[in-house]
């Protein structure tokens, strides 16, 4: 299928979110936190957040995989479609309540375990970053030494990614470069020849869209983004039009108040000076009096 949003979030989940493909979500998560061979997670295990009430954000933009790993790491994955300029605190709040949930009341806190919060992100976020993987932890200002490697937050930029040697591919290179949507298939077989949970991922890709059920939610889902840019596209030209209208109109009015303030000093007559600036003998008379 041309143009398919491998970001929208029914087939996200569908990917990466479902334990009969965990190790494509091991995959991904290994390359992502740069995990060799020794030390790489070796299971995962899904917390279920389809209970969860939908809003308007949340069918359009965002999707929450959350999971906890061999070792007790607690993992957040989510995927924003939609530009939002307060996604650092939103990503650090989703992180604290992934991290205090940990304990039950009268726990120790030395059973608390890490926490990584994992924005996968379609727009440019980070300004002042040319990278595209972003990690942020808790450091000493002056010093720069980790305080805890209990907090970790990662920013992938999709926009920014750009595949410097397919020869030379890293898992996590090999999994942004799919869900970019910038390669053909042809290019992401050459890049599945190196990392084999693409192959998987491509085939089950195909596997969805032939399914007519799940290629309707698809479409609908995307319809739902598409409306909703169309929304927010005429809200804000709407906006911009009253604003300008508003602009006019407080300006033509500060004018008429200066110009009767002239008339005032030329001692022309009220009912004259309200004539010509449509302003009322009431108004009038307090700049008078002012």
């Amino acid at each position: 299928m041309e143009n398919f949003n491998r970001l929208n979030d029914l087939y996200f989940k569908k990917l990466l979110g479902d334990k009969k493909r965990k190790n494509l979500t091991l995959s991904f998560l290994n390359g992502i936190l740069n995990k060799d061979d020794e030390n790489c997670f070796t299971d995962i295990t899904f917390l279920d957040k389809d209970n969860e009430p939908l809003t308007l954000d949340g069918k359009l933009s965002k999707l929450d995989i959350r999971a906890d790993l061999n070792d007790g790491t607690q993992v957040d994955i989510e995927v924003q479609v939609c530009p939002f300029k307060l996604m650092a605190e939103r990503s650090l709040y989703y992180w604290s309540k992934m991290y205090s949930e940990q304990l039950e009341k009268g726990a120790e806190y030395k059973k608390l375990k890490k926490a990584i919060a994992i924005n996968l992100l379609a727009f440019d976020y980070l300004e002042d970053e040319q990278d595209w993987h972003n990690i942020y932890n808790l450091l000493n200002v002056k010093s720069h030494k980790k305080l805890t490697d209990h907090i970790e937050i990662h920013f992938l930029e999709l926009p920014k990614f750009t595949l410097k040697d397919m020869r030379k591919i890293r898992t996590s290179e090999a999994w942004i470069a799919y869900f970019s949507g910038k390669y053909s298939k042809e290019e992401l077989e050459e890049i599945a020849m190196t990392t084999p949970a693409i192959k998987e991922a491509v085939e089950f890709e195909d596997t969805f869209l032939q399914d007519k059920i799940e290629r309707r939610a698809y479409e609908q889902r995307e319809k739902a983004i598409r409306d909703y840019y169309s929304y927010m596209s005429a809200f804000k030209e709407e906006g911009l039009q009253q604003g300008l209208q508003e602009g006019i109109q407080q300006g033509l009015y500060q004018q008429a108040i200066q110009t009767a303030k002239n008339m005032l000093k030329d001692k022309v007559d009220i009912k004259l000076i309200s004539k010509y600036t449509n302003l009322s003998i009431e108004e009038i008379n307090k700049i008078k009096v002012e």
